[in-house]
């Protein structure tokens, strides 16, 4: 997406407990020139609630994507991709999972919820960078942000 392409930017919602995994992500967001408004928050029950509009999050922007771990303090990304999938205004947001978890069950139970992406950590930046471009390239040629 170029800079001026008049268009507002990609509202992303990270839902990350780890510093370093959450730095890395915005870097391969900056490397990739995604032009977009990062929203960090470290555990799914603030996650749960900023999807919902809950509380202090009653006027929080809807994300346009969201990039999901699933070993969380509180409510787990489990816990939070059952909200999403389960809320007929959450369920149209892609999520990505970006998880240490290497169990096959949580790659399928994800996968059945319609995850748009599972990355498994240390996520390889370049895969991850070829992913965001794909998203990109899918917000340039098919989606209309309000």
């Amino acid at each position: 997406m170029a800079a001026d392409d008049g268009m507002r930017p990609m509202e992303i919602l990270l839902v990350e407990d780890s510093q370093s995994d959450a730095e890395l992500a915005g870097q391969a967001l900056r490397d990739g020139q995604v032009k977009c408004q990062l929203t960090h928050l470290t555990d799914g029950s603030s996650a749960v609630q900023f999807l919902l509009r809950q509380g202090r999050y009653s006027s929080a922007a809807r994300p346009d994507l969201i990039l999901l771990d699933l070993n969380l303090p509180g409510i787990d990304g489990r816990g939070v991709l059952h909200t999403i999938a389960t809320d007929a205004m959450l369920m149209t947001i892609p999520v990505v999972i970006m998880t240490a978890s290497t169990q096959h069950e949580d790659r399928i139970r994800s996968e059945a919820l319609k995850v748009a992406g599972y990355l498994v950590k240390p996520v390889d930046m370049e895969h991850f960078a070829a992913l965001v471009q794909q998203l990109m390239d899918y917000w340039d040629s098919d989606v209309l942000l309000p």
